[in-house]
Parts: C-alpha cells; sequence; structure tokens
C-alpha cells in the first residue's frame, strides 16, 4: 500500500526500491507501480543479505528520497508460554532490522529526506498479552523520535506510525497461539490505505507522530 501510494503521490521520484522477502509478491507488486522499480528479495534479519543490500548501496550511490519501513511482526499470547525463540525474532525483525537499515541509508539521504517508521498504538503503554511486541514498537517510537531530534540539523525528517488495529495478514501470524482480536478491534480496524495516507500528509508536515483515526 505504501508502494503504491508513493507510486501515485511523488512524480518526481526516479526509482522505487521495494524490499521483502517474497519475490513473487514484489514482481506482482512492481508491474502495478508507474514508476521504474528495483525489487531485492532478501530477508532483513539475515546477515548475508543485509551486507549485500549495503554493498549494493555503497556501489550504487543512491539519493534516498524516503525510507519507508514497514517490515513488522507480532505474537499474542503470555510471554512465559512461548518459544523464546519466537521472541527474539520479533525483536529481531521489529527493532534490530529497522534500526540497520536507518543506519545504513541515512549517508545516502539529503536535506528534506523522509524516514517513515511503522511503529504501533500498541507502543505506547505496556501492552500485556504482546508484552515483546508493544515494548519492540515502543523502541521504534522512542528511537524514532529520538533519532528525528538528532537528524533535524540536517533536515530529515522522522516519522513513527502508531496506528491502531489494522486489516492485514500481520493477525493470521499474530494469533497462533491465542487468539487476541475480539470483535471490538474487529469492528474499529482500520484500512492500510488509511494508515498510509495519514503517514505520507503527517510527513509532510514534519510531524513527529503519525495516528490514524
Amino acid at each position: 500500500e505504501a508502494a503504491k501510494q508513493i507510486d501515485e503521490r511523488f512524480a518526481s521520484l526516479d526509482e522505487l526500491w521495494l524490499i521483502g522477502r517474497r519475490e513473487e509478491k514484489l514482481l506482482a507488486l512492481a508491474k502495478a507501480l508507474k514508476h521504474s522499480v528495483r525489487t531485492f528479495a532478501m530477508d532483513l534479519c539475515l546477515e548475508k543479505d543485509r551486507a549485500e543490500f549495503h554493498a549494493f548501496l555503497l556501489k550504487a550511490k543512491p539519493s534516498i528520497r524516503m525510507l519507508f519501513q514497514s517490515a513488522g511482526v507480532g505474537l499474542h499470547g503470555p510471554f512465559a508460554q512461548r518459544d523464546i525463540n519466537d521472541s527474539l525474532e520479533m525483536i529481531r525483525i521489529n527493532c534490530d532490522a529497522l534500526t540497520y537499515m536507518c543506519s545504513i541509508c541515512i549517508p545516502f539521504m539529503k536535506s528534506n529526506s523522509h524516514i517513515i517508521n511503522m511503529a504501533s498504538s500498541a507502543g505506547f503503554v505496556p501492552f500485556p498479552g504482546y508484552a515483546v511486541y508493544g515494548a519492540s514498537k515502543s523502541y521504534v517510537l522512542s528511537f524514532s523520535r529520538a533519532l528525528r531530534a538528532e537528524l533535524k540539523p540536517r533536515k530529515i525528517h522522522v516519522l513513527a506510525v502508531c496506528p491502531g488495529p489494522v486489516n492485514t495478514p500481520f493477525f493470521d501470524t499474530s494469533e497462533r497461539y491465542t487468539k487476541g482480536v475480539g470483535a471490538f478491534k474487529k469492528s474499529c480496524m482500520n484500512t492500510p490505505a488509511v494508515v498510509v495516507r495519514r503517514a505520507l500528509a503527517d510527513a509532510a508536515l514534519h510531524k513527529s507522530v503519525s495516528v490514524d483515526n
């Protein structure tokens, strides 16, 4: 959804880069976009894949206008009843990968560039049942706000997006252990289109946090 709206909204971009694990989905999306598209089928948690992408950046020396980071995973259920490796994987995806991508992309960003990091409303307060996920999104929120302050002299704008429940396949994975999406959440779920539209509008206004409504 972010790629579609960016493609529609920013005619001045030379190229869109799509990163994800599923190559077939990346290629299908690329065909639907108007801009020239480059796809990178990679796992952001694998050191080998990250090193290869970093090497490509160093060689290509692109001017990155916008970094939109939406890779993430969550699991519902009591922390003590889950496999610890699942919890650590959450941290690697939600925190480690996001931090790494900021680190390697910032050197290629100029004045009036944007970093948009997908956090969550779960990052505002402790979230029993989503303890690790909520904590990981608190990290994204805090990191993004601090990074925004650090990059302000360079006029690189950083936005943390903090949506409530969104109607995506996220919940197919998050409810692997227990059911956590009640009737109330289902009734107030937003669409990806609304969340992205608000995020891009708030980024244009140089806000620090975007909350959908």
